[in-house]
């Protein structure tokens, strides 16, 4: 199953749900894609596909300065898993395919 395409997200943050929009492109192990939000666009970065397994980085400025390091797990047109959010913890994240 191929990560490939646009994704509906939701974030559970301790913000709340944030959700956004995920742009997906793989080639062999590499993962490219953009996270659009409320709060903006950005590229993701460090992408890598491994089967079924997915996990990327996106640098956030709002509401303050971050990393954020994804890792999931497609399921057809569906994926879930968790995301680091930087000294604030673990979030988990959910998307289906748009």
């Amino acid at each position: 199953m191929s990560a490939d395409g646009t994704w509906n997200t939701t974030m559970n943050t301790p913000m709340g749900a944030q959700n956004g929009t995920l742009t997906l492109a793989t080639s062999g192990s590499s993962l490219t894609g953009k996270l659009k939000s409320p709060q903006g666009e950005i590229d993701i970065a460090d992408g890598a596909v491994d089967g079924n397994n997915l996990s990327w980085k996106a640098s956030i400025t709002s509401p303050m300065a971050m990393t954020l390091e994804f890792s999931a797990t497609l399921d057809g047109d569906s994926m879930s898993g968790n995301v680091k959010l930087g000294a604030f913890g673990n979030a988990t994240f959910t998307g289906t395919r748009a």
